[in-house]
């Protein structure tokens, strides 16, 4: 490891597979193939929720790899359509409006 901070690090990672090792976790690639931007995603989400003000490098590195195993396993045992991280997949889960458009009378039209 570097002397950089783990969120340093972490930062500086571009690939799913670097996070994953960074915090030392281990992964199956199938998942990660289908699933990495969702788990990255997710985890970003379970972070914002994290304070690390004042914590060790050590502590917050044990936090961020719960964090990313906390990820992971929500996709583990279902698929990114299920787990609806992004707004495109939540707005095609979204109620559709039962509002049908009104009908004009053909005669008032102008």
């Amino acid at each position: 490891m570097t002397t950089d901070g783990i969120l340093s690090q972490l930062n500086k990672a571009s690939a799913a597979e670097e996070f994953f090792a960074l915090l030392g976790i281990e992964y199956d690639a199938k998942i990660i193939d289908v699933a990495r931007l969702h788990i990255l995603r997710r985890m970003g989400e379970y972070l914002a929720g994290e304070e690390f003000t004042g914590a060790s490098d050590p502590d917050i590195a044990l936090r961020c790899k719960a964090t990313l195993e906390r990820a992971y396993a929500d996709f583990v045992t279902s698929s990114p359509i299920e787990q609806r991280v992004f707004k495109v997949l939540k707005d095609a889960a979204a109620p559709q409006s039962n509002k049908h458009p009104e009908l004009v009378q053909l005669g008032s039209l102008e």
